[in-house]
């Protein structure tokens, strides 16, 4: 029996909902986010059939992770699964119409599509859902982060798409994004001199301390990697109420993380080029506008970097004192054409960088190469996150990639 809702709500009246906004979003920006790397879209009858992933109030669809097809013209939407009935049916209209279904083993069995977007939010149904696409057929997954809840969750998955040629890339849509390029160049050609060390913040809102460390420090997780290579050693500390978190203190964790703990959270990490990096994260210690962001010093200068996304605000200051009061010298905008240009494009915020993703993903099934942010990057960086409990586990400094491979907190 098909499981294709036989109608759909009605659209509310007034302003459109945050799901169809990101649909429109997406095929908006399209036109300005076509790097020329990559290439112009492609017309004419699709080649690749795309299916989406949800699940209606346990992560949802992520940030448009489901509207992203709609925006190239090569992938058509041939499916859609979610357990919840009416988030179903509002999916289906929303997607299109494609065929809709309550199981998502049910729509890769039937449909056997060439790519799956992956969009609940919630960790405790990645690990089944990959691994699904992966033994059913699918060339390529894109993935809402964080990755997974455990290490060996990850090592389970990148077993299945190793074993099947799976490529799967994950939604750190700034790590596709133009501007970082440019900072590839200002690190490269000595504009900020010799890097003496990284440093990241989450958004410190409520979810200060460990969960921003899983939910949003894992963005800037995956920069650090690629900026400074692999992390060598971690040496974290996890607090409560002004002290280190005992086994008292451990709950399940929002959005299916898993065991979690600590309204505080400081970490160092030793990193392949030999800097060190720094994670922190203070419960209801934010600022408005956030400071969540990365930072990297230099013997000649800083760069600044806020928020993530298609065109994350950068900044330069080439003052080798840190101290643009000191030295007089100004923070420079830096744009995707270059230090102090205007920006040639427009902000396409997460829409645009999951299009820039979605088709760095085709393009590495049709080399056969890795995404640009790949499972295993996935990995070393959920590996940076579980290392900091590790380490307040332990009492110690833990080398990387860590040994256990289940949840620390678990094991208090």
């Amino acid at each position: 029996m098909l499981e294709q809702p036989t109608s759909a709500p009605a659209p509310a009246p007034g302003r459109p909902g945050r799901r169809e906004f990101l649909a429109g979003a997406a095929a908006a920006a399209l036109p300005a986010l076509q790097p020329s790397w990559l290439g112009a879209a492609l017309a004419g009858t699709p080649r690749y059939r795309a299916a989406v992933i949800g699940h209606t109030g346990r992560g949802n669809y992520g940030h448009g992770l489901d509207a992203v097809w709609l925006a190239l013209p090569e992938c058509q939407v041939v499916g859609v699964a979610d357990a919840d009935e009416k988030g179903l049916a509002a999916a289906v209209k929303r997607l299109g119409n494609p065929k809709g279904f309550l199981d998502y083993r049910r729509m890769l069995d039937e449909l056997k599509p060439d790519l799956v977007s992956i969009g609940p939010r919630w960790l405790d149904q990645h690990r089944d859902m990959v691994v699904a696409a992966a033994q059913r057929g699918v060339r390529g997954i894109y993935l809402e982060k964080p990755l997974c809840r455990t290490l060996a969750e990850a090592d389970e998955m990148i077993a299945e798409c190793e074993k099947h040629r799976v490529k799967l890339a994950l939604a750190f849509q700034t790590r596709y994004g133009p501007k970082i390029p440019v900072i590839e160049g200002l690190l490269r050609d000595g504009t900020v001199g010799k890097v003496l060390e990284y440093r990241a913040r989450g958004k410190e809102d409520q979810r200060g301390g460990g969960e921003d460390l899983w939910v949003l420090g894992i963005h800037l997780f995956n920069l650090i990697h690629h900026f400074a290579g692999k992390p060598l050693w971690c040496f974290g500390s996890v607090e409560q109420n002004g002290r280190p978190i005992s086994k008292e203190d451990v709950r399940p964790g929002a959005e299916g993380i898993g065991p979690l703990a600590g309204d505080a959270v400081h970490a160092m990490y030793r990193m392949e080029n030999g800097a060190p990096a720094y994670f922190d994260s203070v419960r209801n210690a934010g600022s408005r506008p956030p400071r969540f962001g990365l930072q990297i010093f230099g013997t000649a200068g800083v760069l600044q970097m806020f928020d993530t996304g298609h065109l994350p605000e950068v900044y330069l200051l080439p003052d080798p004192t840190w101290a643009p009061g000191h030295s007089r010298k100004a923070w420079v905008p830096v744009s995707s054409a270059g230090v102090g240009k205007p920006e040639p494009l427009a902000n396409g915020k997460l829409a645009g960088g999951n299009v820039l993703a979605v088709r760095d993903l085709i393009e590495a099934v049709e080399k056969d190469r890795q995404p640009l942010a790949s499972i295993y990057d996935g990995r070393t960086a959920t590996d940076m996150i579980v290392a900091v409990f590790e380490s307040q586990r332990v009492g110690a400094a833990v080398p990387l990639p860590l040994k256990n491979r289940q949840s620390p907190l678990a094991q208090i």
